[in-house]
């Protein structure tokens, strides 16, 4: 028995973030949004996603009997029973809109059966909350409410290990989780508006300022002086200083100087020069536009707040300004004086005066560089997804 995460129409929605994962591979949280359904089900876990994608997220070899659920959805315990609880034939329902199919054979949904069910099957509606990921800029707004249920879920009935008594706590020091081989010295900690998480071997370097809800990923460093402002989350390995507020790193990337980020959201293997800083907020405090790749122009986001939208293995040079919404692709290298524009293709090479297109093969030598620093090799199926998205983006195929 297995769940398959779907895509469910939404991937073209969360480019640039989704060029090169499925949906549910996402993190808003502590926890990928797939790890979240298996920890929550203990069900095996697959992907129906783009089919350039499989090779790297391949489907589980047993496809019956199994449930199928929007891979946008964030798993609450009370979703996650109900996606479990479904028969063959049932489907799961929320405003006329499938969230999840109870399947018995190997068929699979089409995708306007996510939009409409449907007639012969059996709808069974959820009334529970529910997070979805519609498009990047949910990450961080949603970000809050993830961290709060994966908190409980990963250290409920745990004990935490112990934090110096060189530390200030405001707050509830309950709130506050280190996994084993953690490391908070002489830090402050406020857990006022939620949990503070640090995984496995993560640092919080001397000096840094932590309010909750914050999550660090395991092997992570906040350098010394980092102002954190939660809602937060960054992935593993990240290493992260100066003022960020209520942004997600998915993991493996880099905004390791002073420097502002805030409502924002960053892929892996990115690496922000030092000062680097962007725009949250319109001068005139209107509604922030961001360029929607499924709509192929600019798009209302309904915030007043969005920041940086950054694909995997981007990079922007020291001192580098990017506007409010401003959108970069997979293996964009930005650089120079002034503002780049507002979307910055993928494999784009340069700033304000203009850009080329980034070479793949150099593209691909800087990549290796960058993962092997983290003792991560690229694969070649992870290769040959790079190399399509270059030839699709850049119309080089």
């Amino acid at each position: 028995m297995a769940i398959i995460l779907s895509d469910a129409g939404r991937h073209a929605q969360l480019l640039p973030l989704t060029f090169t994962r499925p949906v549910a591979q996402l993190r808003p949280g502590i926890l990928r949004i797939a790890e979240g359904w298996y920890v929550r089900s203990g069900l095996q876990v697959g992907y129906r996603t783009e089919p350039y994608l499989g090779p790297l997220f391949p489907l589980p070899s047993d496809l019956a009997p199994r449930f199928e659920a929007d891979g946008a959805l964030f798993p609450t315990d009370d979703l996650v029973a109900a996606v479990i609880g479904l028969r063959p034939g049932e489907v799961l329902v929320r405003d006329g809109r499938a969230l999840a199919f109870g399947l018995a054979g190997a068929e699979a949904p089409a995708m306007t059966d996510w939009e409409a069910p449907p007639a012969y099957l059996h709808p069974v509606p959820f009334p529970g909350e529910l997070i979805r990921f519609e498009r990047p800029w949910h990450l961080f707004q949603h970000c809050g409410r993830a961290i709060d249920h994966d908190f409980r879920l990963l250290t409920d009935g745990r004990r935490s290990q112990p934090l110096s008594a060189l530390n200030t706590v405001v707050g509830d020091p309950g709130l506050i989780f280190l996994e084993e081989g953690a490391i908070v010295e002489a830090c402050i900690l406020n857990t006022k508006g939620g949990p503070i998480y640090i995984g496995h071997g993560a640092e919080v370097m001397e000096g840094a300022m932590l309010r909750g809800p914050v999550a660090l990923g395991d092997h992570a460093q906040l350098k010394m002086g980092a102002k954190i402002y939660g809602p937060s989350a960054f992935g593993p390995e990240c290493r992260v200083g100066g003022e960020v507020n209520n942004s997600v790193i998915l993991g493996y990337s880099n905004k390791g100087h002073d420097g502002f980020l805030g409502n924002s959201v960053l892929g892996e293997w990115c690496n922000l020069g030092a000062d680097t800083n962007n725009s949250n907020l319109k001068n005139t405090y209107g509604e922030v536009r961001a360029y929607s790749y499924a709509e192929g122009r600019e798009a209302a986001t309904g915030l007043q707040f969005c920041g940086l939208m950054m694909g995997d293995h981007a990079k922007s040079g020291i001192n580098t300004m990017f506007n409010t919404g401003t959108v970069v692709g997979v293996a964009a290298n930005v650089f120079g004086g002034g503002f780049p524009p507002k979307h910055v293709p993928s494999f784009a090479w340069g700033g304000s005066e203009g850009f080329a297109v980034y070479d793949i093969e150099r593209a691909l030598t800087a990549m290796r560089r960058v993962m092997e620093r983290r003792g991560v090799q690229l694969t070649p199926q992870a290769e040959d997804v790079l190399r399509r998205i270059h030839a699709s983006e850049t119309g080089s195929a």
